[in-house]
């Protein structure tokens, strides 16, 4: 195998291997890779959903969806279907977010494998929250390190009452707000990083809502500076993986509903903050 840096945000591409046919060896390079870099990408994959699901396996349990919110290829409730098509347009995630950080133990890894893609359109943008981190002030460290913020799932409730989305989840689905660390350490990485998103978390633990509000808009500022993004434009066969405790991520929604875009999604578990 060999590891080519992707940017200098985050991320390596990972040549010279098939996902499809790979050994206990080359498994736990991939792992490392993952804990070392946060982000890596495979080009001219092509996964089966079985095969998907036992290579997330790598970067922890493979599980459903607790809000079900897209369809699932069938026999496989775990891959979640992300299509834009005529008639059927895509749900938008054009917005930075950590997925389902609402969760008392967020994901560790998201998966995302295209089938389909509009040349051109449709990247995808990560953000470095451990790189964010490290360019925080000493005395802005100090005064977050012990600081929690609430995550809740109330905005993906609300992104299903538009027409686009897959399903209508019932408020009795959404669980009360999350309390997680605002700088959490990712187990495997050695790295601290910034974990709070603009898109589900709602509040700062003992801070007024204006204090809240202007901390954490200055820490999604820092994150979303150009220099620690990296922007994937797709290409079929692509395998994206990128670690969820230490990144935002955001959908470039710049394709129209006659552009045929389908992926494939595997979220693999990971463990509660700290």
């Amino acid at each position: 195998m060999e590891f080519i840096p992707l940017c200098g945000a985050i991320g390596v591409e990972v040549r010279g291997v098939d996902l499809n046919e790979t050994d206990t060896e080359t498994d736990a390079a991939i792992r490392g890779a993952f804990d070392r870099h946060g982000a890596l990408m495979f080009r001219g994959q092509s996964l089966s959903p079985e095969n998907q699901k036992r290579f997330s396996s790598l970067f922890g349990d493979v599980f459903v969806h607790p809000l079900r919110t897209r369809a699932t290829v069938e026999g496989h409730p775990e891959v979640l279907i992300l299509e834009n098509r005529p008639g059927r347009p895509g749900a938008p995630n054009d917005y930075w977010h950590s997925d389902i950080s609402h969760m008392a133990e967020p994901p560790s890894a998201t998966v995302l494998h295209a089938l389909a893609v509009p040349e051109g359109h449709g990247d995808t943008m990560i953000c470095n929250m451990a790189r964010a981190y490290e360019q925080l002030s000493d005395g802005l460290k100090q005064m977050i390190a012990d600081l929690k913020a609430f995550h809740s799932g109330k905005a993906t409730q609300m992104r299903s009452l538009d027409p686009s989305d897959a399903r209508k989840i019932d408020p009795s689905e959404v669980k009360p707000p999350s309390l997680h660390p605002v700088v959490r350490s990712p187990a495997g990485t050695g790295q601290k990083a910034i974990f709070v998103n603009p898109r589900f978390t709602v509040g700062i633990e003992g801070l007024e809502e204006r204090e809240s509000a202007w901390l954490l808009n200055h820490l999604y500022e820092v994150a979303t500076k150009p220099e620690n993004i990296y922007r994937h434009r797709w290409q079929p066969g692509d395998v994206l993986v990128w670690d969820n405790r230490r990144t935002m991520h955001y959908a470039v929604r710049d394709y129209t509903e006659d552009m045929h875009r389908k992926l494939h999604r595997c979220t693999a578990q990971g463990e509660a903050p700290v």
